[in-house]
């Protein structure tokens, strides 16, 4: 049985001014969608569409991080604390103390990506198409923030897993390390397979809606290995609130992959 390293959160100390892992985590999301984006721009179609430029990578990276923060925050208090929230208003406004929700960051970065479509008159799916393959490596980064911060760790796991660990704060049994299960699903492989299938041609909105069911696959299953949220516990039909989030994106993602497919032949 492993013993999660304790790993001081703050990487650096600069007088008053501290840095934290999880903050340099976030640093990497972003400058690895930079240029994972620039990348993108010599992809098909964007290679043949002259109005995709640099300065669009830079300004998606800016309405992002927007879209990311608010929505992440937003997102958790509605989904996870909403009773909390409305009788302490103002706390939602306290991020230094921590609840993100992935789901809710996702939902303000499609806003954000709304606007930018709107502001430069293009296709929302096909602004989707783009960011969609460049944004997995930025969910591995956060999970390795959440591993050195030994936070979101998993459930109970037999004691002769090679890799069960010991995670302070988590009691003294082995659990499963769910932020490196995480970190490899839906971050590097989501992002092998998905940047693989945006290199050829598809259905515009095809790559966008890839991403929503693979994730939502893999999230699903990694939640059977993460210990839910203590004021929760597990919901209807011993689903955790992470999976339940899941299940619209499984089968919204399907069902308008199959609709773009569609629609294309059709054209």
């Amino acid at each position: 049985m492993l013993i999660h390293p304790q790993i001081d959160p703050v990487a650096l100390q600069l007088g008053p001014l501290a840095v934290h892992w999880y903050g340099l985590t976030y640093l990497a999301a972003f400058a690895l969608f930079y240029w994972l984006g620039t990348r993108r721009l010599h992809h098909l179609p964007f290679s043949r569409l002259s109005e995709w430029t640099r300065q669009d990578v830079e300004d998606i990276l800016f309405l992002g991080v927007l879209g990311v923060v608010l929505g992440g925050r937003i997102g958790y208090c509605l989904f996870y604390k909403p009773g909390y929230y409305a009788s302490h208003p103002l706390e939602v406004f306290a991020v230094w103390q921590g609840g993100m929700s992935f789901h809710g960051g996702m939902l303000g970065v499609m806003a954000s990506m709304v606007w930018f479509a709107w502001s430069r008159k293009r296709p929302f799916l096909q602004v989707m198409d783009f960011v969609a393959p460049c944004v997995p490596t930025g969910l591995a980064a956060g999970r390795i923030g959440n591993f050195i911060n030994g936070e979101l760790w998993g459930r109970v796991a037999d004691p002769s897993l090679p890799w069960a660990m010991l995670f302070r704060g988590a009691g003294d049994v082995p659990r499963h390390p769910s932020q490196i299960y995480q970190f490899l699903m839906e971050g590097i492989l989501l992002f092998v397979l998905l940047w693989l299938y945006a290199r050829k041609p598809r259905a515009q909105g095809q790559v966008a809606f890839a991403f929503l069911f693979g994730y939502g696959v893999f999230r699903f299953v990694a939640e059977y290995f993460r210990e839910p949220d203590a004021h929760l516990g597990l919901l209807s039909l011993g689903m955790s609130m992470g999976q339940w989030l899941c299940v619209p994106m499984i089968v919204g993602g399907a069902v308008l992959w199959l609709w773009c497919g569609r629609r294309q032949a059709a054209a």
